[in-house]
């Protein structure tokens, strides 16, 4: 689970970056508060790709997925590319506990010989 969420946040972080440049043009925010707010983000997408084995982990992920689907209010692309990103970060979860199984499963199965 913990390669394919990581994938996802990497993901993200690339898009908040991008989206805080297209930010900085589109809205009337001024720059600094674009970039805090970005930049917040983009650290708290970093932090997260270790901190998902640890108890609350996968629930601050959502959190980012929420606010990155608000922060449709001030680019409106962003309601796309959120709820893309939370199909993603889903999958990730739910198809990455699978893999983490079967992989325990094939673990504990004697070597065939």
């Amino acid at each position: 689970m913990r390669t394919l969420c990581a994938s996802t946040l990497i993901g993200e972080f690339f898009v908040i970056g991008f989206a805080g440049l297209v930010a900085m043009q589109l809205s009337d925010l001024p720059t600094a508060t674009v970039w805090m707010v970005s930049g917040i983000a983009m650290l708290l997408s970093v932090l997260l790709c270790g901190m998902l084995t640890r108890p609350g982990g996968v629930q601050l992920g959502w959190a980012l997925q929420i606010a990155l689907i608000a922060s449709g209010f001030v680019i409106p692309t962003m309601f796309f590319l959120g709820v893309l990103f939370a199909a993603l970060w889903w999958a990730s979860v739910h198809f990455g506990r699978k893999i983490d199984e079967a992989k325990a499963r094939w673990a504990e199965t004697p070597a065939a010989g």
